[in-house]
């Protein structure tokens, strides 16, 4: 007996067809998305082509526009789609996702448990690794980016994912409702304040499960690291960043590219410990300035719980661009999603 295509494999094969996206590479590498149409074309200064002429071609085709410019045309792979789909809060990039995957252990048929939806990046790199007869329950406190993400993900996929779930609502608040403790095999936080999640994920995990948090900064590394220690219930964190740099390959011209991905943000894991389970000591020299003393108070997490309050942790105060409620309407509608009112 055949067992069924995963979802969204037929989507990645055959000719394209109208609603899927595709990526035109012009002779000098610029690289232009767009969604094919019936009837409409796509232009720019030098000529204009119809996206009727595109539907139907064999993948990795090449197409003429009315100027004379020869475009390369390939179904843009997941790390291309990520990078030029309609966001409307900044996306994990490729570079972390596979990082999270593989770090992780996200595995066929795991229950995840994901929060910060975003856009939906990271999302779909899970759902891939999952599969169909995993689950992944995304957890987003907006609306508008649970709309925005859903849209991503039905496009991407070809359709509606079996493994997926989205609820919107806090993290703490609706995580229980929908996992029963001890049920979940990962959970995977990309939030401004993962450390308050800890008891609550603490409760969801099964035993030897994995807790990841994406962040952006060094505050928010360190305070999850001291976080997890101080709760007792977890291994020693572990963090680290991904920096990925391209090489220029002309000729006899090998070198590094002038530009690179650099810092786009931190991974910080742990697992989780069996109930009663106290981790052995672990011996390290104290920093200076970390705690008052040579070991942090009993309930204390350190150096970060002076002086700050849940007002100073704001995406404005970490760096992000605040997002408009016109352009947040205008993404929902790309994505297929009527606007919440």
């Amino acid at each position: 007996m055949t067992s069924p295509e995963p979802t969204g494999a037929a989507a990645r094969r055959g000719p394209l067809a109208e609603g899927e996206r595709v990526q035109l590479t012009d002779p000098k590498g610029r690289m232009h998305t767009l969604q094919l149409t019936p009837g409409k074309q796509f232009h720019t200064h030098r000529g204009h082509l119809d996206h009727d002429d595109l539907i139907g071609l064999p993948d990795g085709s090449t197409i003429t526009n009315t100027a004379g410019t020869e475009y390369l045309v390939l179904r843009p792979l997941l790390s291309d789609y990520v990078m030029s789909m309609p966001r409307g809060a900044a996306v994990v990039y490729p570079k972390d996702s596979g990082q999270i995957i593989a770090m992780a252990d996200i595995f066929p048929g795991a229950r995840v448990v994901e929060a910060g939806v975003g856009s939906g990046a990271l999302s779909m790199s899970l759902l891939r690794a999952v599969g169909d007869h995993g689950s992944l329950h995304s957890i987003e406190r907006r609306a508008e980016f649970a709309d925005i993400a859903k849209g991503n993900v039905r496009t991407f996929f070809g359709g509606e994912h079996p493994a997926w779930t989205v609820s919107v609502g806090d993290f703490v608040e609706v995580l229980p409702r929908v996992a029963e403790p001890g049920s979940v095999d990962r959970v995977v936080l990309d939030m401004l304040a993962p450390w308050e999640c800890l008891d609550a994920a603490g409760d969801a995990l099964v035993p030897g499960g994995v807790f990841i948090a994406y962040v952006a900064t060094a505050t928010q590394l360190s305070r999850v690291a001291e976080a997890v220690r101080a709760h007792g219930g977890y291994t020693e964190p572990q963090a680290w960043e991904s920096i990925v740099r391209g090489w220029h390959l002309e000729g006899l011209a090998v070198r590094p590219q002038h530009r690179m991905h650099g810092h786009t943000g931190f991974l910080i894991s742990t697992r989780r410990l069996a109930p009663g389970v106290t981790p052995p000591f672990r011996k390290r020299r104290p920093a200076k300035g970390a705690y008052d003393g040579l070991d942090a108070p009993d309930g204390e997490t350190g150096v970060f719980d002076a002086g700050s309050s849940d007002e100073d942790w704001t995406p404005e105060n970490l760096g992000e661009r605040p997002v408009s409620e016109k352009k947040l309407r205008k993404l929902q509608r790309s994505a297929g999603e009527p606007p919440t009112a």
